[in-house]
C-alpha cells in the first residue's frame, strides 16, 4: 500500500491543493513552478511563470485574471476587516481609560465596616477568581454580588480601603492603564440592611 506524500505550499503552509483558499494563489504559483515544476504542471498545465504572476493574458491568462481579481477583493475584505477590528479595539481600549472603579466604605452595625468595590471589569477577569486574590491579599473575607444596578461587585469585609485602594492601582499600573480613575467614597448600609443584619428594634 502506498502512503501519499503532501506537498505544502512555501508561501501560504497550506497543502498545494489548497493554495486557491489562501488569499496568495498568484504568488503561490511562482513558487510550484520554480519549486515543483512537475506539479506545477500537473495543476495548472502549460502556463508560464508570467502568466502565473499575472503577467502574462494569453493561453491560461483568463483563468489565471479571474484568480486575481478573486485575490484581490479576498485581500481587500480582510483589509477592511482588519481597520474593523482595530477602531472596536481603539474603542474599548478608550471605553477601558474613561471607566471609574469605585471603592466604597459602607458602615454596617457595631462598627463592622465592609468595602465594595465596582468598576473591576476593567481588567477583564473573573470576579471570583479577583475575589479570591483579594480575599488571600488582605486575610479577609471577600464575596462577589450585584449592586442594584444589576452590576457585580466585589465585597470585601473589614475596613481595608487603603489597601484596596494600593493594590488596585498597582494593578492598573502593570496594565498600563493609570488613566483609569480609582475613587473612593464612604456610605451606610440601608436600615432594613440593619434590622437584617440582628439589630434589635427600640422599645
Amino acid at each position: 500500500m502506498s502512503v501519499a506524500h503532501v506537498v505544502y505550499c512555501g508561501v501560504c503552509s497550506f497543502p498545494i491543493e489548497y493554495c486557491e483558499f489562501s488569499g496568495k494563489l498568484k504568488k503561490c504559483k511562482v513558487w510550484l513552478q520554480e519549486e515543483h515544476p512537475e506539479l506545477f504542471t500537473k495543476f495548472y498545465g502549460s502556463e508560464s511563470e508570467g502568466s502565473a504572476d499575472g503577467a502574462d493574458g494569453s493561453g491560461d491568462g483568463v483563468d489565471g485574471s479571474d484568480a486575481d481579481n478573486k485575490e484581490k477583493k479576498l485581500e481587500k475584505s480582510l483589509k477592511k476587516l482588519e481597520i474593523k477590528e482595530e477602531n472596536r479595539d481603539k474603542r474599548e481600549l478608550q471605553k477601558k481609560l474613561n471607566s471609574k472603579i469605585v471603592i466604597k466604605t459602607i458602615e454596617r452595625t457595631k462598627r463592622k465596616r465592609v468595602v465594595a468595590i465596582t468598576g473591576l471589569e476593567v481588567f477583564e477577569i473573573d470576579m471570583k477568581k479577583l475575589s479570591k486574590t483579594f480575599a488571600s491579599k488582605f486575610a479577609t473575607g471577600c464575596s462577589v454580588s450585584k449592586n442594584v444596578e444589576k452590576k457585580e461587585e466585589i465585597i470585601v469585609q473589614g475596613d481595608v480601603a487603603d489597601q484596596v485602594e494600593v493594590y488596585i492601582q498597582k494593578l492598573l499600573q502593570e496594565k498600563g492603564m493609570e488613566t483609569v480613575k480609582v475613587e473612593k467614597i464612604s456610605g451606610k448600609a440601608e436600615k432594613k440592611k440593619k434590622t437584617e443584619d440582628g439589630a434589635a428594634p427600640a422599645k
